[in-house]
């Protein structure tokens, strides 16, 4: 722990004092309700000496209720030498006293109003321990790469780590000249300060959360494709990766045509698909996204990955989720989006394959984790990147799509996006959206699917003598209510679908028919997420 009360009475540092029990229990919850920081100006020096960084946070605050002490998430030096040291924080010329412990950087202030907004300069150096990774990539290149999902942004860089408060930010970057530096939003400046340093500033006006607030500084090969709708878009590989890499990312183009044809405006000035050190497949951090070292074969192969984490760009970095357990908002979007332009781009059948994938994938997981998709009990954010956020979320939107048509779904879709871009949102707030525009009520659509754990497993039994007679056996607790489309395949090669609506345990029904049937199919058009247990000819 740091303690510095520069030109400050002893009074004060007694009442510092008296208060770190109650500073360190602050959470954000607590934080999101304190102040609202609506701007980060970020000036980050890297070196190829050392991998300390040395950095100037302008952190701009809106105070909700008078206060006269906050904290902002930042991961003090640890025991292995890695961590951030604090070394002054100024409002305006005045020092401000803080305390730096317990991964929270606490600020005693002058007493606030609501409404007021003030600027804080943090400076400070370290070792980031996470969330800027320094290392070498695949070729033994020095690269240094932002990734700060979920909640890893406060290893480097002083800020509330928590979707819900999003602001605007701006990067001033100060690296070896041999390197080039993407930062999120326009550039503004690229200036050779001599000396082998090279100041390259990128400033994003649009409101995003810290998850996707990320810099990226290695040696680049870039490659400015052609701008779609007046959005430029370009490609960042390594410079090994030249060729494959600039073919591989021209994925882009379509996929972002897609989206935006379907959704609405791309909701930034740019996008870039760079090759980074991402820890995951693609992280998609707002208007400059991370893609991993290994996504570049020359062979096509990322690019589900690349539809996926464009969609983001809508969902999970402009319309948010207001917090971490709501995160099929961005994941199951991004998912299902993908599933859509697969088949816009390649039609029906590569559509159908990607969902059915998808649903055995989640059944899969269901086996070892028995949880719904909103589930409050996480603790380690990281869990929540499961089956559960991706699949079967993506699995609730197309129940919900078939539930309401093609018209209104993608009606509901735009109309939800409209409402929350550069926003937050819940899930009960996309319900209610869905809910006006369609007129329906959906609140137990919305419970069963969401808040739910579990799905339907199917044990049927049919049999044809003189009509056909099946039973549907729902074989897992709690039950579920949805519609089951069965496909009846005549001996004469015709067929025919009925629906059901099923809700009970078992439902039998008895369909007269004057042909002779040969089988029975269950969601012969892949619109249910149910697991068929058994499907038996009774004789």
């Amino acid at each position: 722990m740091t303690i510095s009360t520069s030109k400050k009475s002893l009074l004060i540092l007694v009442f510092l004092l008296a208060s770190i029990l109650q500073l360190f229990a602050q959470n954000n919850d607590e934080t999101l309700k304190t102040i609202d920081v609506t701007h980060y100006a970020f000036k980050i020096s890297l070196s190829d000496d050392s991998n300390t960084i040395k950095g100037i946070a302008k952190v701009t605050i809106q105070f909700k209720k008078p206060i006269t002490e906050f904290s902002l998430d930042f991961v003090e030096k640890q025991p292995d030498n890695t961590g951030m040291s604090v070394s002054s924080v100024h409002e305006d010329s005045n020092n401000i006293a803080y305390i730096q412990g317990n991964d929270k950087l606490q600020l005693s202030i002058d007493l606030t109003k609501s409404g007021d907004i003030r600027t804080y300069t943090i400076t400070y150096q370290g070792i980031p321990s996470d969330g800027l990774i320094i290392s070498k990539n695949k070729y033994g290149d020095r690269t240094f790469f932002g990734d700060n999902w979920p909640d890893r942004a406060k290893n480097w860089i002083p800020v509330v780590d928590h979707p819900a408060d999003k602001a605007t930010v701006e990067w001033y970057i100060t690296a070896p000249s041999h390197y080039q530096s993407i930062g999120n939003g326009v550039l503004v400046e690229q200036t050779n300060l001599g000396g082998n340093q090279t100041l390259t500033h990128w400033r994003m006006e649009e409101s995003i959360p810290t998850k996707v607030m990320v810099i990226g500084v290695a040696r680049f090969a870039t490659e400015y494709l052609k701008e779609i709708n007046n959005i430029p878009v370009s490609s960042w590989v390594f410079p090994q990766d030249r060729d494959n890499g600039f073919k591989d990312y021209a994925a882009a183009l379509p996929a972002l045509t897609f989206i935006i044809n379907h959704v609405g405006p791309y909701p930034f000035k740019k996008l870039a698909n760079v090759q980074s050190k991402t820890r995951y497949g693609g992280m998609e951090n707002a208007g400059n996204i991370f893609y991993n070292e290994n996504s570049v074969s020359g062979t096509g192969d990322y690019e589900s990955v690349i539809a996926h984490e464009i969609a983001h760009q809508w969902f999970g970095d402009s319309a948010s989720e207001l917090n971490w357990y709501h995160v099929w908002l961005s994941e199951g979007f991004a998912t299902y989006f993908e599933n859509l332009f697969f088949e816009d781009h390649y039609g029906l059948e590569s559509f159908v394959k990607k969902m059915k994938a998808d649903r055995e994938k989640a059944i899969r997981y269901s086996k070892q984790s028995q949880a719904p998709i909103v589930d409050t009990t996480v603790t380690d954010y990281l869990k929540l990147l499961n089956p559960n956020s991706y699949e079967k979320g993506s699995w609730v939107l197309h129940m919900l799509r078939k539930e309401l048509g093609d018209d209104l779904f993608w009606k509901g879709i735009r109309s939800y996006y409209e409402k929350y871009k550069y926003s937050n949102a819940l899930s009960e707030d996309f319900e209610h959206v869905i809910e006006t525009v369609s007129g329906k009520d959906l609140a137990s659509f919305f419970k069963q699917w969401l808040y739910q754990s579990g799905h339907p497993k199917l044990a049927v039994i049919w049999e044809f003598k003189d009509s056909l007679t099946i039973r549907i056996n729902q074989t897992q607790k709690p039950l579920f209510t949805f519609p089951l489309d069965i496909k009846i395949n005549y001996q004469d090669g015709s067929s025919t679908i009925v629906t059901k609506t099923v809700s009970e345990q078992t439902l039998k029904t008895i369909l007269p028919t004057t042909k002779n049937v040969s089988s029975i199919e269950l969601d012969p058009n892949t619109w249910l997420f149910f697991e068929q247990t058994s499907l038996i000819k009774k004789d």
